[in-house]
């Protein structure tokens, strides 16, 4: 096996033990938020670090490839993904963290079914899980057709959060003295509505690795 060779793949491997350390920091959050756990909210955040740690290094390795072997063509492409997929998970790492960092500063902000239906938050949590998911299967098996649903995907993210927060908008009308509650409750929406367009993000870039097309602020029209 070439150097280079060896070189893509470790890198491949640390991106996905890095999603996978991902999808669990989102899961975590969510089931967090859901059942009021602040021990587990705060397992969130103590492991916020090892993602961190893992973006610097993934950077590094991006960095080195390019300067010592140069790539061209499909490899250039790959790791030039890959470099832009790390900085889209390190920030829904981010968005899981402070979800978290909602219900540990905030332990008073819980889902009351009197503001919202909890069905709301379960849907977009399992939303956004499975984005995560579908991106990494894509990348894992080099399949861009895996990682169009998930553009559509994100369309039920944004239908969600936007019937959400006019929900609680409402609310906060008639109770305005849980504005404080539901506008963390707001914050919590929103953060998963953009885990959902970083999500999308991670799509463009596996479109780009796979099949060398720049989506990128063109319509989602792929099959």
């Amino acid at each position: 096996m070439r150097h280079i060779e060896q070189e893509l793949s470790d890198l491949r491997q640390d991106l996905i033990d890095m999603w996978r350390l991902v999808i669990s920091q989102v899961s975590n959050a969510g089931e967090a938020i859901l059942s009021f756990d602040k021990d587990l909210a705060s397992k969130v955040n103590m492991r916020e670090k090892k993602v961190d740690a893992y973006e610097l290094k993934i950077d590094g390795f991006c960095e080195h490839i390019i300067a010592l072997y140069q790539p061209v063509a499909v490899d250039l492409r790959f790791v030039l993904a890959v470099f832009k997929i790390n900085s889209n998970l390190e920030r829904v790492a981010d968005f899981a963290n402070g979800i978290s960092h909602i219900l540990v500063d905030n332990p008073s902000v819980i889902v009351d079914a009197e503001v919202i239906s909890d069905t709301h938050l379960q849907n977009m949590i399992a939303q956004v899980s499975k984005m995560l998911a579908q991106g990494l299967e894509a990348f894992e098996n080099e399949k861009s057709n895996f990682a169009a649903a998930i553009f559509n995907e994100d369309s039920k993210v944004d239908e969600i959060n936007e019937n959400a927060v006019t929900i609680i908008a409402n609310y906060i009308q008639k109770n305005p003295d849980r504005a404080y509650e539901c506008l963390q409750l707001i914050g919590i929406f929103r953060k998963l509505e953009r885990i959902g367009d970083h999500c999308a993000n991670i799509a463009e870039e596996i479109f780009f690795y796979i099949d060398a097309k720049v989506l990128k602020h063109a319509p989602k029209n792929v099959k």
